[in-house]
């Protein structure tokens, strides 16, 4: 049912017949059409109004002119939108709050000489008997391997990796840098402020490069394997009590041949300090 062989009210007259129970073979002889065209427009003006169907025309007529404007636009990338939104003096929207501590880049990176220079930061899950889940912030420094926390929670948030950090370093002071993934608690305003005001640097990996961490994957991978596969933790209270044991004998008993053959603590600490405590 062609525009230019019927009017919109001749569709409706042809459409409404259909309606009052007249054969469609009787309908299309008469009109001279076919009725694969009767159902095709059936199928897209039925129920419709002369005026109704005049206005569902232009507004085809009207989509099909903004699509070849569109087309004749062609594709416009992310830098040329930033150049125009520029031009226009128009306030692109920051992805992320701007970070007051400077990040470090790749190629400035530096192996550690002394300890609490270099400390890496990370967290692994695991869960209780129960089921419930598990999340442990573990923290290692790159220099002497002392692992300073290996501390489970439930939830953890910024404000709770500060706390454990102000425990921690109350202890045993304060890093120059920490190395860390762009987990949400990492960037958050809470460790960016405590960085900020400790001196302290987030050296943060490059997104899906888990080898720029890597004293700290390796820490976790031990951490797994030697604590977490081999434990069943009934409550939190006995996780911690049982992740507690694994990180003393580590720290203060097993031998490390990264470190000649040392016990991290007599390596970080020259007196042989135990410990910190949680």
């Amino acid at each position: 049912m062609k525009a230019s062989k019927f009017s919109d009210a001749q569709k409706a007259f042809i459409l409404k017949q259909g309606d009052d129970g007249v054969p469609v073979a009787e309908i299309c002889r008469k009109a001279g059409i076919s009725q694969a065209t009767y159902f095709s427009c059936k199928k897209k003006y039925a129920g419709l109004l002369p005026d109704e169907m005049r206005r569902l025309k232009q507004l085809e007529d009207e989509n099909n002119r903004l699509k070849k404007i569109v087309a004749d636009l062609g594709s416009v990338n992310m830098k040329k939108t930033r150049r125009i939104y520029n031009e226009l003096g128009l306030q692109l929207r920051n992805k992320h709050p701007k970070r007051r501590v400077k990040a470090k880049l790749r190629e400035d990176r530096q192996e550690a000489v002394a300890p609490n220079e270099v400390w890496a930061m990370d967290f692994v899950h695991d869960q209780l008997a129960t089921g419930r889940k598990l999340r442990i912030l573990t923290i290692v420094d790159t220099h002497s391997r002392l692992c300073p926390a290996t501390d489970p929670r439930f939830t953890y948030r910024g404000e709770d990796v500060v706390q454990t950090l102000e425990r921690v370093c109350g202890l045993i002071g304060y890093p120059k840098t920490i190395r860390v993934d762009n987990g949400s608690e990492f960037i958050s305003r809470d460790l960016d402020l405590w960085a900020y005001a400790n001196d302290a640097t987030l050296d943060f990996s490059r997104p899906g490069k888990p080898t720029d961490n890597g004293f700290i994957e390796a820490f976790n991978s031990k951490f797994r394997a030697e604590c977490l596969n081999t434990h069943w933790f009934l409550t939190l209270a006995d996780a911690r009590e049982k992740m507690e044991d694994w990180r003393r004998h580590y720290n203060e008993d097993r031998p490390h041949s990264a470190i000649g053959y040392n016990v991290p603590i007599a390596l970080h600490n020259h007196g042989g300090i135990p410990s910190p405590s949680p």
